[in-house]
Formats: C-alpha cells, structure tokens, sequence
C-alpha cells in the first residue's frame, strides 16, 4: 500500500507468511524498548526489501506520534498495514507482541510464585531497585527534544504542564489520566480551536470508572484500558498508573513485586506495555494476564485498523495537535515523576546503593537499560545468596 493506504505498484508486496516471520522475528529481538523497535523495523522495511520509502516509513512514525498508546506497537501494526491491509496488520501487530508477552508471563509465573529461590527474589530486589533510574532517563531523553521543539511562550506553558505531570505521577496515583486529558484541554482551550468532536473521542475512557469500582475482572480490564490507550509519550508513562491500581488500590501486587514487574518488561523484548500482563497475573493468573495484554493492545489494533486511512487528515487537524501538545509535555513530566513513587517502594539500603550506581551508569555513563537492569539483578542475587536483607 502506499503511504495514503492505496494498494503499492510497481513495488514487491510480501505474503502474510512473511509478514508473520519478519514481525515475529522482530518481536523476538526487539530488547531495548521504542529506538530498537523503529530501527529494526525500519531496517526491515525499507533498507533490506525496500517495502517502504524512507519518506513513507517516516510518515509512519510521525503519525503513530499522534496516537495515544504505545507508539512502537502502533508503528509495528501500521507497516504491516500498509503491507497488507487487515489481515497483514493483524498478523504483523500479533507476531510482533506475543513472543514478548510469552515469555514476560512465564518470568511473572517464577517472580511472583508463594516461595521463589532466594536468588530469584533477590535478582528481583535487584533490578526493581533500578527501576526508579531507569524511569528518570527515559523522561531526561524526552524533556530535551521536547524542549527545543518550542519556542516563546509556548514554553511557559509546555513547562507547566511538565511540571503537572510531574508533581501528579509521585502524589495522585491513579488520577493522572485525568490531569494528563485535562492537559491537552487546557492547551486547546487556550489556541480558541476546542470542539465537541474532540470532547467526544478523549472523554470516553472515563464512563467505565464505575465498572472499575467494583473490582474483580472489571477492575483488571479498566487499569488495563488506561496502559493501552492513555499512554501519551511513551511506555513509562503508565507505571505511575499500574501502580496506583495494583498495589494502593486493588492490593494484587506488593511495591516489591510491582518493581520487579516494571524490570521484566525492560529486560523482555516488545513493548514496554507487557508489563500489564504481570499485573494481570498477580491478579488473576495467567487468565487474568492474557485479559489485561488483550485489553490493553486492542486500542493499538483499534486506531490502526479503524483510522490509518485517515491519518492524513488526523496529521493536519489543528486540534488534534493541539490536544497532543498539552497532554505530550504532560505525560513527559509524568515519565519523570514516576521515578518518586518507585525509589520511595524500595525497602532495603543497598537497594539504594543499586539505585544510585544504576543512575551513574544510565545518565552519566549512557550505559544500556538492559544491561544496567541485567547487572543490578545480578548483584541482587549476588547479595541474597551471601545472606543479606531481601525485601518482604
């Protein structure tokens, strides 16, 4: 197809058998979150079998931009689309998630059993005690472009709504999907160009909040609904969101066990949203796990599939861009802010001691996220093995 969805002539398409090899093999390999992801794809769809322009792969990405949600997935499901259509976007968006998903259930299966190895608590203990660095340098890489991409005034503005996100992931918990909309209305109240089509497309994931209150499966699929949908500028955003829910909330998790679900869904390959399914299965099982990726995936699946023909469109609304330029900064400060609830959920003294060397790797030494979590679980181990204080 080309880049406005039209069917591509004069260049090779690929069968779905090899959309559902070249997908899978990337979700296979895909360690090291979002740039892995769009490098390897980009390599696979435009300099190796020439699939795609470079001008329409970056189209893709400037488009999925747009979209709430995990925006590597989003990008994964519309090359597939644009490949082909509804089938190469089903196949393609499913052999890119599920190799990850497999494997982060079955670490969830060994980290959150009754009585895991003291070493695997401990290689836990480890790597959740990174975590909080881990969250800060995702945040610190987004505030700088973010910065430069405004200019004047608008950076007043884009500074306060940082700076709400901020305070909001380290104090309100579960009601920063709020702030974070509120945000986006705020910016497009203030450029005079708010409308009710917009009101009608971002307030809807409020109504099932009474379903949430119940608990249960509900509960499950509402904080699900929020990672998959509500996710604006990046993954680590919805970490201040799970753990709202899963630990103060509905109890599923304790902060030791959340931090250890946020460090497999680093150290996994895909998305950074697999993380839901550990919480789903500290929930309820490996149902409760394959419930909450299903739910939290399906609005992936759903504005592609629903929307790419009209991304055009969407790329152009002055609206749109303006929702997204409030609730960006937003959800940026957020990334940041989540690193406060993390490090205060750390229980033991060399977990700080792992926190701040984590940090120094990271953010002064540029080491990798996956070697940096690797390494503390590795020195978690090290300790739990000599006899050392493990987090209850």
């Amino acid at each position: 197809m080309s880049a406005h969805g039209e069917p591509l002539t004069g260049r090779s398409e690929p069968g779905l058998v090899v959309i559902a090899r070249e997908w899978t093999r990337v979700g296979c390999i895909g360690f090291g979150g979002p740039p892995a992801h769009i490098a390897l794809l980009r390599e696979l769809c435009v300099e190796r079998h020439g699939w795609l322009s470079a001008e329409e792969f970056e189209d893709a990405i400037a488009t999925t931009n747009l979209l709430p949600g995990p925006g590597s997935t989003q990008l994964a499901i519309f090359c597939a689309w644009r490949l082909g259509g509804t089938p190469g976007a089903l196949v393609g968006g499913a052999g890119f998630i599920l190799p990850g998903l497999v494997i982060i259930i079955a670490l969830a299966a060994l980290f959150l059993a009754g009585a895991p190895p003291t070493w695997v608590r401990g290689a836990g203990a480890g790597a959740g005690a990174a975590v909080a660095a881990v969250a800060l340098h995702a945040g610190l890489d987004l505030l700088r472009p973010g910065w430069a991409r405004v200019s004047g005034r608008e950076r007043v503005r884009w500074l306060a709504y940082v700076l709400v996100g901020l305070v909001s992931a380290a104090s309100v918990g579960a009601w920063l999907v709020l702030l974070l909309l509120a945000c986006g209305f705020v910016e497009l109240g203030w450029r005079r160009t708010a409308g009710r089509s917009m009101l009608g497309v971002h307030l809807w994931p409020i109504l099932p909040i009474a379903v949430a209150g119940t608990g249960g499966l509900g509960a499950l699929a509402w904080v699900a609904l929020k990672v998959g949908a509500l996710s604006y500028g990046g993954g680590f955003v919805i970490i201040p969101l799970m753990q709202a829910d899963a630990v103060d909330q509905y109890g599923w998790m304790t902060d030791g066990q959340f931090l250890n679900a946020v460090a497999l869904g680093q150290i996994t390959p895909g998305p950074v949203v697999h993380t839901i399914a550990v919480v789903g299965y500290a929930a309820a099982g490996v149902g409760g796990a394959l419930l909450a990726a299903a739910v939290a995936f399906a609005p992936s699946f759903s504005f592609i599939l629903l929307g790419a023909d009209r991304f055009d469109r969407l790329r152009a609304s002055a609206r749109v861009r303006a929702f997204l330029d409030g609730a960006g900064p937003a959800a940026i400060g957020a990334i940041v802010g989540s690193a406060v609830p993390l490090a205060r959920a750390l229980t033991e003294p060399w977990q700080f001691a792992v926190l701040a060397f984590a940090a120094v790797g990271l953010l002064l030494l540029r080491r990798g996220v996956v070697v940096t979590l690797v390494g503390a679980g590795a020195v978690g181990a090290l300790i739990a093995l000599a006899g050392g204080p493990l987090p209850t």
